[in-house]
């Protein structure tokens, strides 16, 4: 199972609703890119959520 290395983000389960509020079941995927990060001087390549590459490039 995929899952964010920084924040530890992983899929989320819960229901579709369509318009008559009928219920079935689904499975929220985060949005996982491979990058590659500087850590301690060397890159490294990691699996990231998009909201921790975007807090990364911010620093």
């Amino acid at each position: 199972m995929a899952v964010c290395e920084t924040c530890g983000k992983g899929p989320m389960f819960g229901n579709r609703r369509s318009h008559s509020l009928r219920a079935t079941r689904h499975k929220f995927k985060p949005n996982l890119q491979k990058v590659r990060v500087m850590e301690k001087g060397v890159f490294a390549r990691k699996t990231l959520c998009t909201k921790c590459i975007k807090a990364l490039a911010k620093i």
